[in-house]
């Protein structure tokens, strides 16, 4: 049985300071929402970290869209974006 590829989308950005949880929020509110519908993620899991950190990962069997950019002000360094393709799952 062959099934199509997947990707895995990671999405990893550093607050400024204090700010990771309006961060988190406009991943929330405006990120996912943008995400979402026919040709959105089959899964997307929001984490957080110390040092002000926020990451989504989302899953795509077709081309991952792109995760919008927040408000500068939020950030303390630009995006760190990579894609993995599903090798084995068990």
């Amino acid at each position: 049985m062959t099934t199509a590829p997947v990707t895995a989308r990671m999405w990893e950005a550093r607050a400024v300071e204090g700010r990771a949880g309006e961060l988190e929020e406009w991943v929330r509110t405006v990120a996912l929402p943008a995400l979402r519908g026919p040709a959105g993620p089959e899964r997307a899991e929001l984490f957080t970290a110390p040092g002000d950190r926020v990451l989504l990962i989302t899953w795509w069997t077709g081309a991952p869209r792109e995760v919008g950019e927040p408000p500068a002000a939020l950030l303390a360094r630009p995006v760190h974006r990579w894609s993995f393709l599903r090798q084995h799952v068990e």
